[in-house]
């Protein structure tokens, strides 16, 4: 699904917008929103795709391995299989993504750079879990954690979880359950460096550029990719102080 006719972004426009003054008093809704949302919808709708065509089973005793020469290293099992389905709701909730995200944004007035870091949790969660997919039995439950958590590692001042909770459809009780959840399959690993949500925001200014068909599963290897590029830098500057 590529970006709404209706609205006219551009890449200079969209960093503008991340990068400007804050939103507590400002009713306008940010741009990063309506990219992100595309981005979010193109990716259930290639997994709806996926689903369609394999047929996924799985046993209490299934564990996902990897064989190497010296053993067998347990990726993932099924039980953390299992904790990611804590996102998944009975129903689908009868609100499109553009519309959910609107509506957080209208009642807790999160920043742009807020949802910017969303992106980034959803990214790593992703890739932690690789045989987690999104689907709109749990995306909704999965945008108003990751959002909740990066409004608490950006934001000085935060609502409470009770609030959100009303914001997003939920029970206190579900929504401290998810955001407990959540830091645990996380590892806790929620910083965000500068250069990653630098990068990010790039990923984001690409999707806009090219007219939405940017796929978000690609900036996966962005974070691995930039620690990968500071690792042989270091290098370099050591083998440069040793030959001096």
């Amino acid at each position: 699904m590529a970006l709404s006719s209706s609205i006219s972004i551009s890449p200079r426009k969209l960093r503008n917008d991340l990068y400007s003054r804050s939103y507590q008093e400002d009713s306008k809704i940010p741009l990063v929103i309506s990219v992100l949302s595309s981005l979010i919808e193109r990716t259930l709708a290639r997994n709806e795709r996926i689903a369609k065509k394999c047929t996924w089973t799985s046993t209490s005793t299934t564990t996902i391995t990897i064989t190497t020469t010296a053993a067998t290293t347990t990726l993932l099992s099924s039980k953390d299989v299992r904790r990611t389905r804590v996102f998944d709701c009975n129903e689908s909730p009868d609100m499109t993504i553009q519309s959910y995200l609107e509506r957080i944004f209208r009642y807790t007035r999160a920043g742009p750079s807020v949802y910017v870091v969303a992106y980034v949790y959803i990214d790593r969660f992703c890739q932690l879990f690789s045989a987690f997919r999104i689907s709109p039995r749990n995306v909704h439950r999965l945008l108003i954690t990751t959002i909740l958590v990066a409004s608490k590692y950006v934001e000085d001042m935060n609502y409470r979880n009770s609030y959100f909770a009303r914001v997003g459809g939920l029970t206190t009780k579900e929504m401290n359950k998810l955001e407990l959840e959540f830091l645990f399959l996380m590892g806790f690993k929620l910083h965000v460096n500068v250069s990653v949500f630098e990068s990010y925001c790039c990923h984001l200014e690409r999707e806009v550029s090219i007219g939405g068909g940017y796929q978000i599963e690609r900036t996966i290897r962005c974070a691995e990719e930039i620690k990968s590029k500071q690792i042989e830098e270091r290098r370099y500057s050591q083998i440069s102080r040793v030959l001096l």
